[in-house]
């Protein structure tokens, strides 16, 4: 091993041996329980980001470690077509050539999209490996494979014919770039400055006047709408408008006549009270319009262009005909007023254009009875555990107020509809296949949803409309669902009710949500702001295991993390501390050393305390791994390897491995050879790479980390007794240190120590590891006992079980003495405080295990007893300051 971690000596040519040998494979044990997941497949429009890295450095952790456990582990690798984001990348593309999709046709069109699938398809396999994911290439899917595609077409087809899914005239919202219509899920809001436009719309009979005006003033943000207008509404309950109702009004720059009609839908205390009604342009007045039966114009084509209906407007683009009828109005004495105003306006998740909202003909599932469904499984039955908790009241309530999900796309890309249409009769014909008769029959030209097909990913991915499916059978419903908390309702929600529908069971056992990655302001990392960051890019600076030991220690259940170098730099230190104790350890060892433990009673004080943290860090490890939170898991390795192991154990090892006791050093050989093992095999699910390189440095017979055994708590190697005693001599060694630190004094010079112990055991314990002692300390005189005088002038240390003295007069300020004293004793109240309020607590008392309150009672004790020696030691120093 060289003498600093380098990842580009540790990484190349690892992974695609592991492919090779087979190892990411199920261990096609029956008899082992399976654990399956299937990867949130990534969108085959680019390269994969950091948001990628986190999402899938999770799930190779999980798989990682129950495939060590013994699970039979199945990982489905898979990528999504994303109909409308890849093609819109695809039509960007032909623009800069010149070209569109209707210049080339629809199937030389749909050759060039998949042109781009395998280029980006190959990239994102290589990212893959460079980021470890154990996944089984096999079994690899794509959204748009045959067997995907044979299940969404039964999906479609069992839905229309149970009359869940129906094709009608409704407001869509409309891409006018992508010229198709958006789910209410694909449009995102932000505030756009606007205007509220007052408009004149004049009696038709001009006798007529109302509170002295011959018109009623219509405020309205869309003037370019206008020509879609039928009628003027007001609240039947408002007494203001009573005698409007029945009047018409004359529809200002065309000439048409419409109605002055009562409605519920309208808001009195809103504006004027009053509200222009057009139906093919506003949801509401959509519905409107069917209670009063209204005709529905259109006055927009599909690229958001007028048409015939907005009369001379024709042609123009949506914004320049509202910039010309604004100045017609005006012209023309009807614009009464413009009022500047910043107003939510929704825009195209995928091509950020401002979404119009459309009358428009095209394919719904109807939602209600399958979420009554799924929320009724999430209350009754086999329900999905979601982690965080809090994500499932938020997905509760998005599945209690659904609307009809509209699923036709205006896409060339993506799976086509189902659906024909007789040329003769214009009969529909719904089928897995085309009518045998295809020459009379026209297949609807429109694409599904990209989330219809993904929506079947967990079952569709294990081979499924075929039930008797190996995989169906052995690994459905998965085990675990990671990905972001911004998909609950494209995806996860999806994912549920079509699954409880189709096959009768949840999708999965779990859900765990994280969050997005942001930069160090916290900002979203997008291309405007140019704050992206390219996970390849890390990986080539800090190497693979590095970026995952951050996005591992970063990340607690539905939180967003900050991307930091500084926490990098931290990442790659860590893992090079774990590569320099490694490296000691394994030119330490012998050639028959093995990790296998000596016999217990052989064991020093030294071997009992780190076997005894081991088994904690395991058992807390195992804990964290089952709960999610990978966070704290990641914290308890660090602990241990960083403290625990390094500074100490590793340290005080020396004393054996260079005495002259050829038993205490072959003892000491196999318990480093055992804990570094261990201690590899606990951390190789999250940095895959460097512990199978140094695993396969260390004596044994394995040929793989990855399909090793992963650790184990064992009841017998738990040692609370070494602990506390170990404790106690970390925190006399602390306390030496810290107090030479204070005066300067270096651990090179000797000095006297003095130690007044307050109990036998306290005093043996110092006495059996006086070595460590002498080693540690560097004591000139070292004096243990309890009947120790206190010198006068002497650094003082209270700890549990003694009062440690470093005589230094010549380097002591008294004052100064006493001023660090005091502060160490008002951090004791604090702790006593904290400790008293928390015992005093009835509930906690009552509640939580007798381990913990037993824990508590004896924190508090401890800080207790602290506190008084130091008082009393202030109160000694204080009467020397006073002769």
């Amino acid at each position: 091993m060289s003498t600093k971690y380098d990842p580009k000596e540790v990484e190349p040519g690892r992974y695609e041996k592991w492919v090779k040998d087979g190892v990411f494979k199920p261990s096609g044990d029956k008899k082992a329980k399976p654990y399956s997941i299937v990867i949130p497949p990534p969108n085959v429009t680019g390269k994969l980001h950091l948001g990628h890295a986190w999402d899938n450095t999770l799930q190779d952790m999980l798989i990682r470690q129950k495939r060590m456990q013994g699970y039979d582990t199945l990982w489905v690798p898979g990528t999504d077509h994303a109909g409308i984001a890849t093609q819109a990348k695809v039509e960007a593309q032909l623009r800069e050539e010149g070209v569109t999709r209707y210049d080339l046709g629809r199937e030389k069109f749909v050759e060039k999209v998949w042109d781009w699938v395998h280029e980006y398809s190959d990239i994102i396999h290589k990212q893959w490996a460079k980021m470890g994911i154990s996944v089984d290439y096999d079994r690899e899917r794509f959204t748009l494979d045959e067997g995907l595609s044979k299940a969404v077409r039964k999906v479609f087809v069992d839905l229309y014919n149970k009359g869940l899914i129906y094709r009608g005239e409704y407001i869509i919202n409309w891409d006018p770039q992508a010229r198709t219509a958006l789910s209410d899920i694909e449009v995102i809001h932000q505030d756009d400055e606007g205007a509220f436009y007052h408009v004149k719309y004049p009696f038709v009979d001009e006798d007529y006047t109302f509170n002295g005006k011959h018109y009623i003033e219509i405020a309205t943000t869309r003037p370019e709408t206008m020509f879609g207008d039928v009628a003027v509404a007001v609240n039947p309950s408002d007494e203001r408008y009573k005698e409007l109702v029945g009047k018409e009004v004359v529809l200002p720059l065309q000439g048409r006549h419409i109605p002055i009609i009562a409605d519920q839908y309208v808001d009195p205390e809103f504006g004027t009270g009053m509200v222009k009604i057009t139906p093919a342009h506003d949801p509401n007045d959509f519905k409107v319009g069917n209670r009063h039966n209204l005709k529905r114009i259109n006055t927009m084509n599909e690229d958001a262009t007028m048409n015939e209906n907005a009369g001379k407007y024709e042609g123009l683009d949506r914004f320049e005909a509202r910039k010309a009828i604004v100045k017609d109005l005006q012209d023309e004495g009807y614009m009464l007023k413009i009022e500047p105003i910043v107003h939510s306006v929704g825009h195209s998740e995928r091509t950020g254009v401002q979404v119009e909202a459309r009358l428009s003909t095209q394919w719904f599932v109807k939602m209600k009875p399958l979420a009554e469904m799924a929320l009724k499984n999430q209350k009754d039955g086999e329900k999905v555990n979601f982690v965080p908790k809090r994500f499932e009241h938020t997905w509760n309530q998005w599945m209690e107020n659904i609307h009809d999900w509209v699923i036709s796309r205006q896409l060339w890309w993506g799976h086509r509809i189902p659906a024909w249409y007789n040329k003769q009769t214009g009969e529909t014909y719904v089928g897995m296949e085309a009518p045998e008769d295809a020459e009379n029959w026209e297949q609807d030209p429109d694409v599904l949803d990209t989330w219809f097909s993904s929506a079947l990913w967990p079952f569709s991915t294990m081979g499924w409309p075929d039930t008797d499916a190996e995989d169906f059978k052995r690994y459905f419903p998965t085990s675990t669902l990671v990905t972001g908390y911004d998909i609950i309702f494209f995806w996860v929600s999806r994912m549920i009710f079509q699954s409880l529908e189709f096959t009768g069971k949840a999708p999965f056992k779990n859900v765990v949500l994280h969050g997005l990655i942001r930069d160090e302001q916290g900002r979203k990392m997008s291309k405007s702001l140019g704050n992206g960051i390219d996970p390849m890019d890390v990986i080539d600076k800090y190497g693979t295991d590095a970026l995952r030991w951050f996005l591992t220690t970063g990340s607690t259940p539905g939180q967003d993390i900050r991307f930091s170098y500084q926490k990098m730099d931290g990442a790659w230190n860590f893992i090079n501390k774990i590569w320099n104790a490694s490296r000691f350890v394994i030119m330490n060892l012998d050639e028959d050393t093995k990790a296998e433990l000596p016999p217990k009673e052989e064991w020093q004080l030294a071997d009992k305390w780190i076997i005894s943290r081991l088994n904690d860090t395991v058992k807390d490890v195992i804990h964290f791994f089952d709960t999610f939170e990978f966070g704290e898991a990641g914290r308890a390795m660090y602990n241990f390897i960083w403290n625990d192991f390094c500074d100490w154990y590793i340290e005080m090892a020396k004393e054996n491995l260079n005495g002259y006791d050829e038993k205490l050093k072959k003892n000491t050989q196999a318990i480093l050879c055992y804990v570094l093992d261990q201690t590899l095999r606990l951390l190789h699910p999250v940095i895959p790479f460097v512990t199978e390189k140094i695993w396969l440095t260390m004596p044994h017979e394995g040929k793989s980390i990855v399909v090793a055994k992963y650790p184990e708590v064992h009841a017998e190697f738990d040692d609370q007794d070494a602990e506390r005693q170990m404790e106690n001599l970390i925190e006399l060694i602390k306390s030496v240190r810290n107090s030479r630190a204070e005066v300067n004094a270096p651990m090179s010079s000797a000095i006297d120590i003095l130690i007044k112990t307050k109990d036998d055991e306290t005093k043996k314990i110092f006495e059996d590891n006086v070595d460590y002692i002498q080693r540690f300390c560097h004591p000139k005189h070292l004096e243990i006992n309890a009947d120790v005088e206190a010198p006068a002038l002497a650094m003082t240390s209270v700890i549990t079980g003694a009062e440690v003295y470093l005589p230094l007069a010549d380097l002591i300020d008294l004052n100064e003495e006493i001023k660090r004293l005091q502060g160490e004793a008002a951090k004791l109240e604090k702790e006593v405080a904290r400790g008293e309020k928390k015992l005093g607590n009835e509930k906690f008392v009552a509640n939580a295990p007798e381990a913990i309150v037993g824990k508590e009672r004896e924190k508090l004790a401890n800080y207790k007893e602290k506190l008084v020696s130091t008082s009393d030691r202030i109160s000694q120093l204080q009467a020397e300051l006073d002769k």
